[in-house]
């Protein structure tokens, strides 16, 4: 056998669930890192092979032919270097999977030579943590010799006596990316794809001075199942808060709540002062989800008495958001799609312009107590308000969310070179 020749700089994935997998994957077209080290955590099938095997195939995307070189009959090449340790490669790129370690603190990072890791078990989604806590934590993979880790979760801190570290950060490619700071984050967290989406979805409307002044506003997201569900009605477990999460989704339609809308208020700030709301519909599809998005302005009136906030004056900021600022985010489509057209589509989030829709109403205020300043006895005065009703979809799996999340991770390792 040959002798193994490390590469330089590997990027490492804690766990291969549906991001991790495919994060491997779009790495296989990116090639941003010289190879790549996957810890499962656990040993996995009789023989090496079966690790090759999950890779190679999903049953969302296909095979990973297919993903890489479309239907032109040509085959990914895969051969097994070391069987004893694990060792692949892929297309010419290094893959070395590890199977003993769980606690991030233990995985040996620095000795396989990598230098960021994407945690993708969603389990390490906490700041605070002590690495020596007992439980696993995040900052635990800066322990095994790691110098940033991104998580494929928003943060979330169970103390809420404690805010978020300084060292840590919560970015969205396109929205506030640019806010990382390589000499003082280590932490990082690429929310959730249906913030990804939401975030790229509210972004030109809050920049826009004609829809900047937002009274309300609220999203439902029409989800495609996760892994966090269940495939059959089973018993909830100790302590469990959300039964509905443990009815069967290849049956039902099932509400559910969503972080989308606290974890926006650390990715866009101005949005903590008009305040979210967001909830979550689940449904039987594998991936591709669909953002309802509800807004509520003070709108003026032209000369000739028209709301200055309609359908054509939205959807061409959205015309004029992917064709500018947000250029290869952001995608505003005059098409009448379904879920099945966006799987693997490219973009944070697609705009349904189709279904963009908006009505103007008055809220009309009684000015009695306004005599002593002219104003007429039994008059009133009416305030127009638009609310605003706009669809966004986007593939919560590969095409949107992992992109995204390839995008801010090449963008950390650009400042460790």
């Amino acid at each position: 056998m040959e002798p193994i020749v490390k590469a330089k700089n590997h990027l490492g994935i804690n766990s291969l669930g549906r991001i991790g997998k495919l994060l491997l994957w779009n790495q296989l077209i990116k090639r941003d890192f010289d190879g790549i080290v996957v810890n499962l955590g656990r040993e996995a099938g009789k023989k090496p092979e079966d690790i090759i095997c999950a890779l190679e195939s999903d049953t969302t995307y296909g095979r990973l032919d297919q993903f890489l070189y479309g239907h032109s009959g040509k085959k990914a090449e895969i051969k097994v270097l070391d069987a004893e340790n694990f060792v692949f490669e892929i297309d010419g790129m290094y893959l070395k999977v590890l199977t003993s370690e769980r606690d991030p603190k233990n995985i040996p990072w620095a000795k396989e030579g990598v230098q960021i890791v994407v945690d993708c078990t969603g389990k390490f989604i906490d700041p605070t943590v002590d690495p020596n806590s007992g439980k696993g934590s995040i900052r635990g993979h800066l322990v095994g010799g790691a110098k940033k880790v991104i998580a494929s979760a928003p943060f979330k801190i169970k103390d809420s006596s404690k805010k978020l570290p300084d060292d840590a950060l919560m970015a969205v490619y396109g929205i506030n990316h640019m806010n990382f700071d390589p000499l003082k984050h280590h932490v990082l967290s690429a929310a959730s794809c249906t913030t990804t989406g939401l975030a790229h979805m509210i972004k030109p409307i809050i920049e826009n001075p004609v829809t900047s002044n937002i009274l309300t506003a609220s999203m439902s997201t029409v989800h495609a199942a996760t892994n966090t569900q269940s495939v059959l009605d089973k018993i909830p477990d100790l302590g469990a808060s959300d039964l509905r999460k443990t009815r069967s989704i290849l049956n039902n339609i099932i509400l559910s709540s969503t972080g989308a809308a606290k974890a926006l208020d650390s990715i866009i700030p101005e949005i903590q002062e008009i305040g979210f709301m967001a909830d979550s519909v689940r449904i039987p599809t594998s991936t591709v989800s669909l953002i309802a998005l509800n807004l509520t302005f003070y709108s003026d009136m032209d000369d000739k008495g028209n709301p200055t906030i309609n359908r054509e004056v939205i959807n061409n900021i959205y015309k004029e958001a992917a064709a500018g600022a947000q250029r290869d985010m952001v995608v505003f489509s005059k098409r009448q799609n379904v879920s099945s057209d966006m799987i693997g589509y490219q973009a944070a989030a697609v705009i349904e312009g189709h279904e963009t829709h908006t009505r103007t109403g008055f809220i009309k205020l009684p000015v009695n107590s306004l005599k002593r300043y002219g104003v007429q006895e039994n008059s009133e005065i009416n305030i127009p308000v638009t609310h605003l009703k706009i669809f966004g979809w986007y593939d919560n799996e590969f095409g949107s969310y992992v992109n995204f999340l390839t995008r801010l991770l090449r963008h950390v390792n650009s400042s460790l070179r």
